[in-house]
């Protein structure tokens, strides 16, 4: 079964209840355009490095979504044309981003990464320490980036019961920053979780955005050029 034939899929099952970025890291820009030429738009990349080489040399119209931890120094390569970035997770790397925003003179749009995860590996905040962020006055100072949601990662375990509770964990934090501090702002309606092993349970509990890489494109290519 071939990358467009798996998408296509992929895609009917989801329907609409959540949008599909399509996370081609270690995939060849071969691969990511026969998703593209699939109907694919919207795609996801965790290492700057990569987005920046695969960028230049694929579609205009493709919406590159950054979904790994992002250092405030490599800001700067990717502010000029991406679409969505999923880890926004200190005050540090959104007034980065906004810094860059402004140079480019655009405005860059994120998620807030939130830590649900029983594993320390993963990054994000923890919901008083986004309150306290958003409540600061240098985050109000920011304007150059717009906050569009929460993204966050559950425990790579075989316990069902354990992601999905996780998962429902972000949906009532996305409820919480809905309510304190975006209420007025429509643009602010992104959960983003769900991976290929667990998005069905990220669908059941909300989820608008899933992030799929191996289901579409098989195996990650590690030891493959870009």
């Amino acid at each position: 079964m071939g990358i467009a034939e798996r998408l296509s899929i992929l895609k009917e099952e989801l329907g609409c209840q959540a949008r599909l970025v399509a996370v081609s890291k270690t995939k060849t820009t071969e691969e990511i355009m026969e998703a593209y030429q699939a109907g694919q738009r919207i795609f996801g990349e965790n290492k700057v490095q990569e987005l920046t080489e695969k960028q230049p040399r694929l579609p205009d119209d493709i919406q590159w979504h950054f979904i790994g931890h992002l250092q405030t120094n490599k800001v700067k390569y990717i502010a000029p044309f991406v679409h969505l970035i999923h880890s926004a997770d200190s005050l540090k790397l959104l007034q980065a981003i906004d810094r860059e925003g402004e140079k480019n003179n655009r405005v860059i749009k994120c998620l807030l990464q939130f830590h649900i995860a029983d594993e320390e590996t993963k990054f994000g905040f923890d919901p008083e320490e986004a309150t306290n962020t958003l409540l600061s006055e240098e985050f109000r100072k920011l304007k150059f980036t717009e906050i569009c949601g929460v993204m966050g990662m559950a425990t790579f375990t075989d316990r069902e019961d354990q992601v999905r509770h996780e998962f429902r964990s972000l949906k009532q934090i996305f409820g919480q920053m809905k309510q304190g501090f975006f209420k007025d702002k429509p643009g602010f309606c992104e959960i983003s979780m769900g991976m290929s092993g667990d998005y069905p349970l990220a669908i059941e509990e909300g989820s608008t955005m899933v992030r799929i890489g191996s289901l579409i494109f098989g195996e990650r290519n590690y030891g493959s050029g870009i």
